[in-house]
């Protein structure tokens, strides 16, 4: 039996971990630095290298999940000291305290490394960076971290992740779809939607198979392609909220202060070679989500 610590628990991902959890053997410890009221969660503080530390060793943790981010792209523009300490330093901190331990540290990071030069075919591991914002620099900084200590690492790279739980674009969606007679929704950004349950269950996956010979970086969305403005049509249909006219629009129609990426799919074939994860579509993940919360 392993002792899996995860952080952000709180979040998307780290809530589905918590859902996932109920069907390992394993012993799970959820740590985030904000309490959430019913939900038991251990305070850790990731940006503190001897609190890190301390947890890892006092709970002899084989495997640290790491969920926890600084994920407002915008916000991180002006925000750039904290988006460097959440994004690049705490995982830095991770991969030194499993290192000492020689335990297995699986990071969470995200298509935003790619996006600065033009692509039209689904972005492998080896791939350069070539981030366009703080947010997506800040991430490949804390790849390379974590790379620079030659610990057992997994990093796995996702996409336009969504839930039941917080604030996502497929919840967002189904609100301004039921609420809106007409929304604009841009269709020149190109990549796959991710619901974090597949997510967490893939890190399951990796959790039970990793033996010290599969470090390094892979992909994991959803199978498939699609703009936002398909994601929506498609999150207003499963809804039932089609009455919503949703138009089609150029990026440049929202000015922001990062341009976000005009095509970030990834290629998942190595993760799904070296660890036999099973991916499903796109479509039949969204339709289990909004099922789901409509029966909340």
């Amino acid at each position: 039996m392993k002792t899996i610590l995860v952080t952000g628990a709180n979040g998307q991902l780290g809530n589905e971990m918590r859902i996932v959890s109920k069907q390992s053997q394993d012993n799970y410890i959820f740590t985030d630095v904000n309490e959430v009221e019913g939900v038991k969660t251990t305070y850790l503080d990731i940006t503190d290298l001897d609190a890190v530390r301390k947890i890892v060793t006092d709970n002899n943790v084989d495997v640290v999940v790491n969920c926890a981010a600084y994920t407002n792209v915008d916000k991180a523009e002006e925000d750039v000291t904290l988006a460097k300490i959440l994004n690049a330093q705490a995982p830095d901190n991770l991969a030194i305290a499993m290192k000492e331990v020689n335990g297995l540290l699986i990071h969470i990071s995200t298509d935003y490394v790619f996006g600065g030069d033009p692509y039209n075919t689904p972005c492998k591991e080896e791939q350069q960076g070539t981030p366009t914002g703080v947010y997506g620099q800040t991430k490949l900084l804390g790849e390379q971290a974590i790379q620079s200590h030659g610990g057992n690492y997994v990093i796995i790279r996702t996409a336009w992740l969504y839930s039941e739980f917080g604030k996502n674009f497929c919840k967002t969606m189904m609100n301004l779809t039921a609420t809106k007679p007409q929304l604009k929704v841009v269709f020149d950004q190109v990549g796959t939607p991710t619901y974090a349950l597949d997510l967490a269950k893939a890190i399951a996956v990796v959790v039970e198979k990793f033996d010290g010979s599969q470090t390094g970086i892979y992909h994991y969305s959803n199978e498939g392609v699609c703009s936002w403005f398909d994601f929506t049509k498609m999150i207003a249909e499963y809804n039932g909220t089609t009455e919503c006219d949703v138009q089609p629009c150029h990026s440049d129609e929202f000015p922001s202060p990062v341009k976000r990426p005009a095509y970030s799919v990834l290629d998942k074939t190595k993760i799904k070679e070296v660890f036999g994860v099973v991916v499903p579509y796109w479509t039949d993940s969204l339709k289990k989500c909004i099922s789901n919360l409509k029966t909340k």
